[in-house]
């Protein structure tokens, strides 16, 4: 009996500790899922679009046409949780010249838009915007030393 008890506590997970394979949304990849304008749990593009132009919109309340680095960490800030969120301004900024637009903001949406749309319909699914990481969340990204 105190064999099959042991057998049993070495089998079981440390309790604490997290699963071997972890789902995880990215910051992007829930503010995709946000934009769902009509409640079907399905993003479109051109809900993605419509969404981004509302969000940029206020972001940019001069009405410029482009906002800096730091408006831009204004809007990570606002729709993706954190002002360090990605993607990043320098990715987004497609000319480097300090400066992103809508159409900037929109057409770096819309690559990482065709990267999570995993079965290419021109919709991206609550699903689709799971990522499932194996390995402990400590290990995230560590070497082992020997």
């Amino acid at each position: 009996m105190l064999a099959l008890a042991l057998a049993l506590l070495q089998a079981a997970p440390n309790p604490g500790q997290p699963p071997d394979q972890t789902m995880m949304v990215e910051p992007v990849a829930m503010m995709i899922a946000a934009c769902d304008a009509d409640g079907d749990a399905r993003t479109s593009a051109a809900e993605l679009s419509a969404c981004v132009a509302r969000s940029y919109a206020a972001i940019d309340s001069a009405g410029a046409g482009s906002i800096g680095y730091i408006q831009f960490g204004d809007w990570s800030a606002r729709m993706l949780g954190d002002r360090n969120a990605l993607p990043s301004p320098f990715e987004v900024d497609g000319d480097h010249d300090d400066r992103i637009t809508l159409a900037e903001l929109q057409a770096d949406l819309a690559r990482i838009f065709a990267r999570l749309d995993a079965d290419h319909d021109g919709i991206v699914t609550r699903a689709e915007c799971l990522t499932i990481r194996a390995g402990p969340a400590g290990d995230f990204g560590r070497r082992r030393r020997k």
